[in-house]
């Protein structure tokens, strides 16, 4: 089977019909990288919108993307350069089956219930698993802060 290296328009067409993301496109006319709005459903972060980018490796679909978030967030799973850790993405579980909306609904996954065993900020998930409170508190401080207004419905 002859694989594309670049995402399909169906693709694109999918993720932009997905509810959990808005104003998904392609950057500068670039199709293998897109950029959008994520909508986390459950607070801290629900107040919000943050800004993601999807990188599509030149051997798409046989390597994953590579999503980060351009808005800051205060999650235990993403870095302060807006890496994240995604199971979903990593070599050993990439399937070149795996649709992108598919990457960014797993992100959105994480995003709404933070797992403690996939960490990039080791400060951040003890805080969760510590303090609760006080990592709500922060969070929703922070994506007061950081986030985007969240667009009307």
């Amino acid at each position: 089977a002859h694989t594309c290296p670049t995402p399909s328009p169906q693709e694109l067409e999918e993720a932009r019909r997905w509810e959990g993301a808005r104003d998904v496109r392609p950057l500068e006319g670039n199709v293998r990288r897109w950029g959008g709005l994520l909508l986390p459903n459950n607070p801290p972060y629900n107040t919000g919108a943050f800004h993601f980018e999807l990188t599509f490796s030149p051997n798409h679909p046989l390597e994953p993307p590579c999503a980060t978030l351009r808005t800051p967030i205060y999650h235990p799973s993403v870095d302060l350069e807006g890496r994240v850790c995604q199971l979903l993405t990593t070599h050993g579980h990439w399937e070149p089956t795996t649709r992108a909306v598919q990457v960014l609904q797993d992100l959105l996954l994480q995003l709404d219930s933070p797992d403690p065993r996939r960490v990039l900020r080791p400060d951040v998930a003890r805080e969760l698993q510590e303090r609760p409170e006080e990592f709500r508190r922060r969070a929703e401080e922070h994506t007061r802060l950081h986030a985007e207004p969240r667009p009307d419905p």
